[in-house]
């Protein structure tokens, strides 16, 4: 999300708070009541358009045919008039909810009985965690939250922007951390749980009616670059091959659709190969509604048509721009533009009354299933009773502190210096422009947290005697008051550093140039490490990963942490994680790059290395150079151990239905393959097969703990494959001296197919092996 004017003009957290608290209290005076239509009293009561026992899409499709052209154009932006003579209330469909309803967007309001929400970690934290059911709670909170603020009138619009599952492709990316990581299966996992949260369904898929909130996966496809070297996301032509389109950036928002059953997708900014995403038809209309069925609508990127003549230059009038976004396929423009040259189109010929019915179809389907035309909302089942009481409950705060604490990683931890006894610490010293900075918490689109626990507070809440100082003037730390950290480093018994970066550094419209810590930090750590003690503790609060290999080596620093942007209770779960109350059970879901990286052109979208050139690839599956920490990493305080069971619980998939199947010679001679076109749906449900492996706690702590299974090929980067892909992954809860199982359900035609060069999704004929850890179990497909 964003514009040009909308966020890139604001350069700092308190600038961005200062800004959203003046545009929420600027908004429409509040309302009495959520907008509903075909109440006792409505003009329209009698109507097909209010009558529920009708399909949505029919329901639809009869309100829009009552409306005049004037009156259907009107609804064609994020902002929709109302229609006074069908009872049909104004709309905002821009509302954020990526961890916890946000300022941004046009609808909501905090200026009545709610003032505060429940703000979650900033998402990639969140993704630490590898469990899909804490994803599903909390976009289940989310949406609940949502539908409580609609019933009070403080909602005028119940769409939600939410989630960002675009790949965390390059680590310089300022909206990195909005998203779940660099791993396709991972961001396809937490795509369908937070979605089907969201929306009301269940973790296992069975929706609702009404919808609890609508769900909408942005920003298809091949978006991660807001400003490098001059090259702006509303002009950046992306080159992105057809593998990579098949095997990275698309999975994510496929879940979404076909699994997650979000109603909405949004097309981004980019130019893909030639074409921006909103103006293409083989996207918007080819896939997302005939390859995966979209059932809702799709929504452009904040001013994203406009951008299409005035920055892009991809069509020759305004008229020509909203002609060409409709008829491929876009449903919604977030801003004005369509509704100004909307008219104009029609009359000039353009694009016809029709192609704005079939839109308005299925934006107002949407509007149908989230309730908005049964009556007063406020009397039905089961959100009808939902209030102010369901806001910032215990529970929800109490999720706030699970997801925080559980997506905390471990990094480094010489001697067992972590847990600290809190008995045997005289004094502390908390360090760092991040200790005592409540804005830092939230990273960026957040709205009013209900409550802020900042690490410096969280450390007073188990310490007696903690003194305080910044140490840099801010994020940037142009300005290092290290003379006054050294001497109260050398004066105190434990020395914790709470340091990293800000949106003052990474942000929507902005990017950094360099993986170090910026200005005069670590310099700093390295003089206040020097100066204690004995061995410092070193916080990293930041959405992307950095470059602290200086630390890494430093035996003056014990322990680092990774936490993220942790939300209102990042504070306590910090201090939780460094006292012992809670087992760090987090693992990096991007890969920690060294400032080297830096070197390569974040315009290159190429996720395959090629070592002819030295291009070294992105992310864990394609990356060929050194890491700083790999995918995955993170320590715990207790020591487990897996196996993957092959005694006979694990049954060997069934091939046989390979007899049958001609296999095609790859392209390199290096072996053939199987099509999972030719598998089909029946062949692919008759492959799957589980896996079990056996998880032990030894101790000495109880303690949460991710299984990450991978797949690795013998001819691994052989035509594209992948160095190893993660199959999936299981959270679970161990005591000290606990043993359990864990199930995988594998299916080969998604976890063991690779696309070729043309896209086409493919399982090599011979071994692949599955992977947990250093246990491995091979898998042959054969004829």
């Amino acid at each position: 999300m964003g514009t040009i004017s909308r966020h890139d003009a604001t350069t700092t957290a308190a600038a961005l708070l200062l800004l959203a608290l003046t545009l929420s209290s600027s908004m429409a005076a509040a309302a009495s009541g959520p907008g509903f239509s075909c109440g006792p009293s409505s003009p329209a009561r009698s109507l097909p358009f209010c009558d529920r026992s009708l399909p949505a899409a029919r329901r639809a499709a009869d309100l829009v045919s009552r409306m005049t052209v004037a009156e259907k154009v009107s609804q064609m932006g994020d902002e929709a008039a109302g229609v006074p003579r069908l009872g049909v209330p104004a709309y905002k469909y821009w509302s954020e909810g990526l961890h916890g309803l946000a300022f941004w967007g046009h609808g909501l309001r905090f200026d009545g009985a709610v003032k505060g929400v429940t703000s979650f970690p900033q998402v990639l934290l969140t993704a630490a965690s590898f469990d899909e059911g804490l994803w599903f709670r909390i976009g289940q909170a989310i949406g609940r939250e949502a539908r409580a603020m609609y019933n009070l009138g403080q909602a005028e619009g119940l769409t939600i922007w939410s989630p960002n599952v675009n790949i965390f492709r390059d680590p310089r990316w300022g909206r990195g951390q909005e998203t779940p990581g660099e791993d396709p299966a991972t961001a396809s996992k937490y795509a369908i749980a937070f979605v089907r949260g969201i929306q009301g369904s269940s973790p296992g898929g069975a929706g609702t009616a009404p919808l609890q909130a609508s769900a909408c996966c942005k920003h298809a496809t091949a978006y991660d670059l807001e400003d490098w070297n001059g090259v702006q996301r509303y002009n950046f032509k992306a080159t992105v091959t057809a593998q990579d389109l098949a095997d990275t950036f698309n999975p994510p928002f496929r879940s979404c659709v076909v699994d997650g059953k979000a109603t909405c997708v949004m097309c981004a900014y980019t130019g893909v190969n030639g074409v921006p995403a909103c103006a293409s038809s083989d996207l918007l209309t080819k896939t997302f509604r005939g390859e995966w069925g979209l059932d809702g609508y799709v929504a452009s990127d904040c001013d994203a048509v406009a951008i299409m003549r005035d920055a892009q230059r991809y069509a020759p009038t305004p008229e020509d721009t909203v002609a060409v976004a409709l008829k491929a396929g876009l449903d919604l423009n977030c801003g004005t533009y369509t509704q100004d040259h909307g008219m104009s189109a029609i009359r000039q010929g353009k694009m016809a009354e029709k192609d704005v019915d079939k839109a308005l179809t299925n934006l107002f389907a949407v509007r149908m299933r989230l309730g908005h035309f049964d009556g007063d909302p406020r009397g039905s089942a089961p959100y009808g009773g939902l209030g102010a009481a369901d806001i910032c409950t215990p529970e929800h705060k109490n999720l706030a502190l699970e997801a925080a604490q559980d997506g905390i990683v471990l990094l480094k931890n010489d001697g067992g210096l972590l847990p600290l006894d809190r008995s045997a610490v005289g004094s502390a010293a908390a360090i760092g422009h991040n200790a005592n900075d409540p804005l830092v918490l939230s990273g960026n689109y957040f709205g009013p947290a209900c409550e802020t626990t900042t690490p410096l507070k969280g450390l007073q809440g188990y310490l007696k005697n903690v003194r305080f100082l910044a140490g840099c003037n801010s994020a940037a730390c142009g300005v290092a008051a290290t003379g006054q950290a050294v001497s109260l480093a050398s004066s105190s018994d434990y020395v914790f550093l709470f340091m990293g970066l800000s949106q003052e550094q990474e942000k929507e419209g902005l990017d950094r140039t360099s993986l170090l810590l910026p200005g005069k930090q670590q310099s700093l750590i390295t003089a206040v490490a020097a100066a204690a003690k004995r061995p410092v503790i070193l916080v990293l609060l930041t959405g992307g990963p950095v470059d602290v290999t200086f630390a890494q080596s430093n035996p003056k620093i014990g322990a680092i942490l990774w936490a993220g942007y942790p939300g209102q209770a990042g504070g306590l779960a910090i201090a939780r994680v460094l006292f012992g109350d809670h087992n760090p059970s987090g693992r990096l879901p991007v890969t920690w790059y060294p400032e080297e990286f830096t070197k390569i052109p974040m315009t290159d979208m190429r996720m395959r290395a090629n070592p002819a050139t030295g291009y070294p690839g992105r992310s864990y599956r394609f990356y060929n150079g050194r890491t700083v920490y790999k995918f995955g990493y993170g320590l715990s305080y207790s020591k487990f151990s897996h196996r993957l069971v092959a005694d006979g619980k694990n049954p060997a998939p069934d091939t046989s239905l390979f007899a049958g199947l001609p296999s095609t010679l790859s392209s390199r001679d290096i072996g053939s393959y199987y099509h999972v076109d030719d598998i089909g749906a029946d062949g692919c449900e008759q492959l799957k097969f589980p896996a079990e492996v056996e998880v032990e706690n030894h101790g000495p702590m109880d303690g949460k703990h991710s299984v990450l299974m991978f797949l690795r090929w013998p001819n691994a980067t052989d035509d594209g494959r992948p160095t190893s892909q993660l199959v999936g992954f299981r959270s679970q809860h161990l005591k000290a001296g606990e043993k359990a199982s864990v199930r995988f359900d594998v299916s080969p035609c998604e976890h063991f197919s690779r696309a070729r060069e043309d896209g086409k999704m493919v399982i090599d004929r011979g071994s692949h092996f599955l992977m947990v850890g250093k246990d491995e179990w091979e898998i042959s497909f054969e004829a």
